[in-house]
């Protein structure tokens, strides 16, 4: 149970005036002061836990006002509890890996709105190596239409053929092919009808290949659907660690 005092910090309408700004990612315990006395011991970097609090204030634009909106969390460490305006959307107690909350059903369209976390790394010592403490990678506020693609919803496997060296000994494909599949969602409560698309491009960020057609998806409200598209392109750059060449693929949805 959280204490009365700490309870409040949840709660949109606490006065933050005289917390201390600060930019994310963040870690509490690097600020704090080694000692051989601290639970974390010397696996944990003799540097203190405890909990901390960050608040958020914000307002979503009335023009989202038929968006689906997300945080989501790159890393916190750790039993991270997440609040909207007051609720509790949840708690993740890992502290090694990302985490997210469709926040759409609590927020303030075109008022202030106050996300609260309350990172716990008071239970010493929980780790083999120093861990840290707070939010300690980046966060990000997803907004999206109603039908959109699923949070992690591309994935993609690339194969090349006719593997090959040139003269000065560098390894050359013939073709490479990139199998996509796109999870598309629709959470509005009407029937939908989508075009989607994958666009590869190199790495100045010209355009370097596309599926072959455009795919029209028709999802009834609250369903998924998987769509699997291919490119092909003649002659890819292929990555090593002497030659770092990178592709981006861009996936589009229109109505």
């Amino acid at each position: 149970m959280l204490s009365t005092k700490e309870a409040d910090y949840s709660q949109a309408e606490v006065d933050d005036s005289n917390w201390r700004s600060l930019n994310l990612p963040h870690d509490w315990a690097i600020e704090g002061d080694f000692s051989k006395d601290n639970p974390s011991g010397t696996g944990g970097g003799a540097l203190p836990g405890g909990v901390g609090w960050y608040r958020k204030t914000f307002s979503v634009d009335p023009k989202f006002s038929n968006s689906i909106v997300r945080i989501d969390f790159d890393g916190a460490y750790m039993n991270a509890a997440v609040y909207i305006n007051g609720h509790h959307l949840g708690t993740r107690p890992y502290g090694y890996i990302s985490f997210g909350y469709d926040i759409t059903p609590y927020l303030n369209k075109g008022s202030k709105n106050v996300i609260a976390v309350r990172v716990d790394n008071s239970d010493q010592p929980n780790s083999r190596w120093y861990s840290g403490c707070g939010i300690y990678r980046n966060v990000w506020l997803d907004i999206t239409p109603t039908t959109h693609i699923n949070h992690d919803g591309v994935y993609a496997v690339s194969k090349i053929t006719k593997l090959q060296k040139d003269k000065d000994g560098k390894p050359k494909a013939e073709t490479g092919r990139i199998t996509i599949t796109t999870t598309l969602r629709n959470d509005g409560t009407k029937k939908t009808a989508v075009y989607l698309n994958n666009v590869l491009k190199n790495a100045k960020g010209k355009y370097a290949g596309a599926a072959k057609d455009y795919s029209l998806v028709r999802l009834a409200p609250g369903e998924t659907a998987d769509v699997e598209q291919t490119i092909v392109i003649n002659k890819p750059e292929l990555w090593s660690p002497c030659h770092p060449y990178l592709y981006t693929l861009e996936t589009q949805v229109w109505p």
